[in-house]
């Protein structure tokens, strides 16, 4: 494995994209995204890539990977341009395979814009929607196939896509792919493509996992780290506010108010926190849209969609938002919940502060938090001060709001249930709050009216049971002397009936 720094020198490294003499079509599609510097990533590995080498990259998120990687393979590909329709002459030279679906649509629509000025075909495949229009256009013919892993298995076995002329392979986001079980299903796909290719393994952050994928997969890779690992961008302001759980949405809405800010990313650790935490931010008062894996594919992208077209304030999400997101002018990250992966704060603050801009990343802790808080504190390598918020009085006090509700719910709910199973729950409910408490709900009071006096008893019902003596009395049919009519002499060896008592006596 070679390091960067020991092939080329900082100083001579190329910091202009008009250094690059990249081709006309792709220098005016930059020129047009309005890119000039490029930044620390871009400036290493594009040399690289353009040199055909493998790429181990690691730098921080929103730094630029998608350009660092696309351009060169771009350039390299230009040679396969063709106006033919014929769809094999338009086969996938290369794949770009991302964890997630929003990160695939996103570097998908960068590859478009690059390549809009050439006659190179990109296509994007993912789960959560139907397969016919995505097979139609594999049909068609693409040079650049991006895709997620478990879909694009479907197409391979369904023969939609054949990849025995791939010789540019892209691993985004590669620990966040190895982190949801992705690894078997990329064996799968890598063992469908040519052993000669060239490999570029791009990744936020560096674990023992990631460079064992890199030792099996990459061939003599150059490995670039652009500042220190692990490190969150220097444009983010940082803050960890200690706080209850019963107090995290008014803490929320205080800080949104003192600082003026009109959108941000709310974070939290579960899908259902996630779509509860949406509702109660919607009821008071805030535009709100949740995010989440349970969401159909077209519910994610609307929420997106509105997100970036400032429709709504807040987007409340799971991490499945927290990587690769691209969306401009973001002021602040909210972490509701403590990450349980401390590399996972790395990702969310990251949607903050992109491109040099100023952002604000402020991380709810409580009591539980501790360790959390610790395992970030060792990741990023900086000493985490813990700091107490003051409530405003006139910010409207959402614990005493929400108890409130809560009560109000439970109880009503509870008097469903009394009534279902016969209980005696009464009385109406007060919306009093009182030092952070609700009211209890005043029971109906109970009167006692007048009741008929009670009958004597008879004291022969409190006597203990006695069982009349039986009189041992031969019935008469069974008597020796009764006599029998009809007798007959019979045999001592057969058994004579029982003689049962006759309702009717024969005439």
């Amino acid at each position: 494995m070679t390091d960067l720094t020991s092939d080329l020198a900082p100083d001579t490294l190329p910091m202009a994209f008009a250094q690059l003499q990249l081709a006309a079509p792709l220098a005016r599609a930059v020129t047009e995204k309005g890119y000039e510097s490029m930044t620390p990533i871009q400036a290493q590995a594009i040399p690289v890539v353009l040199q055909g080498r493998d790429v181990m990259g690691a730098a921080q998120t929103g730094t630029g990977k998608t350009a660092a990687f696309a351009l060169p393979l771009l350039q390299r590909m230009l040679k396969y341009e063709s106006s033919s329709t014929s769809p094999a002459r338009h086969p996938v030279r290369a794949l770009v395979l991302l964890p997630t679906r929003e990160l695939a649509d996103q570097v998908a629509q960068a590859i478009k814009d690059y390549a809009k000025y050439t006659l190179l075909r990109s296509v994007v495949v993912f789960g959560g929607i139907d397969m016919k229009p995505q097979t139609i256009e594999l049909k068609k013919g693409v040079e650049i196939l991006v895709a997620t892993p478990g879909r694009l298995l479907d197409h391979i076995e369904a023969k939609n896509a054949v990849l025995n002329q791939v010789e540019y392979v892209v691993l985004d986001e590669a620990d966040r792919m190895l982190d949801i079980g992705f690894l078997p299903d990329l064996q799968r796909i890598l063992s469908y493509l040519p052993k000669q290719r060239t490999t570029l393994l791009f990744s936020a952050t560096f674990s023992p996992e990631i460079k064992r994928l890199a030792n099996s997969y990459l061939q003599d890779p150059v490995t670039i780290e652009v500042d220190r690992s692990n490190l969150t961008a220097s444009t983010v302001e940082q803050h960890f506010y200690s706080v209850g759980d019963e107090e995290k949405r008014h803490a929320l809405h205080q800080i949104l108010k003192q600082r003026g800010m009109k959108q941000a990313f709310v974070f939290v650790n579960s899908k259902l926190g996630c779509a509860r935490l949406a509702r109660s931010l919607e009821r008071e008062g805030l535009k709100t849209t949740a995010l989440h894996g349970d969401k159909s594919q077209d519910e994610r992208l609307k929420a997106l969609d509105s997100f970036k077209q400032g429709e709504v304030d807040l987007l409340v999400c799971t991490d499945v938002a927290a990587r690769g997101l691209d969306i401009k002018d973001v002021p602040a990250v909210f972490n509701f919940d403590v990450p349980f992966n401390a590399e996972d704060y790395v990702h969310r603050i990251g949607r903050t502060g992109r491109a040099g801009a100023v952002g604000l990343a402020v991380t709810f802790v409580s009591k539980t938090d501790a360790r959390l808080v610790a395992d970030i504190e060792k990741l990023i390598k900086t000493k985490i001060e813990l700091e107490a918020i003051e409530f405003e009085e006139d910010v409207p006090d959402i614990r005493k709001q929400g108890r409130i509700n809560d009560g109000r719910r439970m109880y009503a709910e509870g008097a469903q249930d009394d009534s279902r199973h016969g209980g005696h729950r009464s009385g109406p409910l007060r919306d009093v709050a009182h030092e952070g408490q609700f009211a209890r709900p005043e029971r109906s009071v109970r009167r006692d009216y007048a009741r008929p006096a009670a009958a004597p008893r008879d004291p022969f019902f409190d006597k203990p049971y006695e069982p009349a003596p039986v009189a041992e009395v031969t019935p008469s049919w069974e008597a020796t002397n009764a006599p029998r009519h009809g007798a007959r002499s019979i045999s001592a060896n057969i058994k004579p009936k029982r003689r049962v008592a006759a309702l009717f006596k024969s005439a």
